[in-house]
């Protein structure tokens, strides 16, 4: 019992602030955890269908049904995060994802595709893609928290183009299910290092926030001899009375269902203009890569300014882009507008979780986040099935592009109404 009790508690000692190994270790669950993601299967659609002859539609369906099973459990994971950190729930997500990659690739039926991938991606999201990890950021960093998260936020589209590509290359020589079961193998075997390396707060092994140090006599955070200013944090139940949380919400479907609709169907689109499926999964795979290391910018921008004011430069930006689309009718151009629309809205992706985190503060940031989780959630797995209805029912792609510029709009309007809610660190200290 005492070696088990010596392994549980220790903690490798590094040079550098662990706050930059948990972000390095988090990033290789959401590695594990993107064969799963949207931004993978909206890359490989086409390999799948075509060899299997499955209704596009019903694929979206099965996504849908995946991405609001996360959405469900998305609160919950969001309450763990806070009470009991990720060290044991992220390894054993990447397990069972592992071994549903596995059944994904053996499936024979739609419905048995559909069963794995409900189960990966409804675990894999929450756990080893936005709440968990992002709470651990959160947790970890205070004065570069937003480029922090921005860090880890790049992980999703970044390893989700090197999951596409893993894919569309052995579908090319063999097929996508070596692909899946490709992925399979290296998401059991990253479960190691999330059980050896992951930890819930600095406190927990004798930190601060930013590599802080505790003055043990007067428990104060120092740094050159200056108190830090304490920050001033939220419970759930003191934010869920604020409207600015609500309309954050409302305006974050908007902005993920938009999101899921558009880059869901890029492939697609690029074929329907003339673009063969290897070079329009390239064209995907690029933007993803764009889309990634826009996310740290994003971060280290809202470090120097509010992710609020950053968001009305986002916004606009991404309208823009996805205007264009219906201007669009050559492939050539349609593959530079795919990228142009991945570095815009990048930002839109990690914003949302900086507002709430510069508006709450840390202490529940996860339960805070499971409140918005199925918002985004929400409208990540509509937006799929929604494309797919516009795109069948007017055989082409207008209806859909016009809509997600309408969402655009609204949910800036949502954004300029969320002013940050007031409260005093007197009060936060007594609560």
């Amino acid at each position: 019992m005492k070696i088990f009790g010596d392994v549980k508690n220790w903690t490798p000692r590094t040079k550098i602030y662990y706050g930059w190994i948990i972000l390095g270790v988090a990033s290789l669950g959401t590695f594990a955890s993107t064969g799963s993601a949207q931004v993978t299967l909206a890359g490989v659609q086409s390999f799948i269908l075509s060899e299997t002859g499955w209704d596009r539609g019903s694929l979206a369906i099965g996504v849908t049904i995946g991405t609001w099973t996360a959405g469900i459990l998305t609160p919950l994971v969001g309450h763990l995060a806070d009470t009991r950190g990720p060290r044991i729930f992220m390894p054993v997500a990447a397990i069972v994802i592992g071994l549903c990659f596995y059944f994904l690739a053996g499936a024979s039926t739609l419905w048995q595709f559909t069963i794995a991938y409900v189960i990966a991606r409804g675990i894999g999201t929450p756990v080893l893609i936005s709440v968990m990890p992002r709470t651990a950021a959160v947790n970890f960093f205070y004065k570069r928290r937003n480029l922090a998260l921005g860090l880890i936020s790049m992980a999703r589209p970044f390893y989700g183009a090197i999951n596409v590509q893993i894919i569309s290359l052995l579908a090319i020589q063999s097929s996508w299910r070596s692909g899946y079961r490709v992925i399979g193998t290296y998401s059991i075997l990253l479960s190691l290092p999330l059980i050896l390396f992951m930890r819930r707060t600095p406190e927990d092994i004798g930190l601060l926030p930013d590599g802080e140090r505790k003055d043990i006599t007067e428990t104060r955070i120092i740094k050159g001899g200056t108190p830090v200013a304490e920050e001033v944090s939220w419970t759930s139940s003191e934010a869920m009375k604020t409207r600015s949380l609500w309309l954050i919400g409302v305006s974050q479907f908007l902005i993920i269902l938009t999101l899921g609709n558009v880059s869901f169907h890029l492939v697609p689109f690029l074929n329907f203009l003339g673009v063969s499926l290897p070079v329009a999964a390239l064209a995907w795979s690029l933007t993803s890569v764009l889309d990634s290391f826009s996310h740290p910018f994003w971060g280290f921008m809202s470090d120097k300014y509010s992710p609020r004011q950053l968001m009305f430069v986002a916004l606009p930006s991404v309208i823009v882009a996805t205007f264009l689309f219906l201007l669009v009718g050559d492939k050539k151009v349609a593959f530079g507008l795919v990228l142009f629309w991945g570095m815009a809205s990048g930002g839109l992706e990690v914003l949302g979780g900086m507002l709430l985190a510069s508006y709450y503060g840390r202490n529940s940031y996860g339960t805070i986040s499971g409140i918005v989780g199925p918002f985004q959630i929400l409208g990540l797995g509509l937006g799929p099935t929604l494309g797919a209805f516009m795109f069948k029912v007017t055989n082409g792609y207008e209806t859909m592009f016009l809509f997600s510029v309408a969402s655009y709009v609204i949910a800036t309007l949502l954004i300029i109404v969320a002013k940050r809610p007031i409260k005093s660190l007197e009060v936060a200290k007594l609560s």
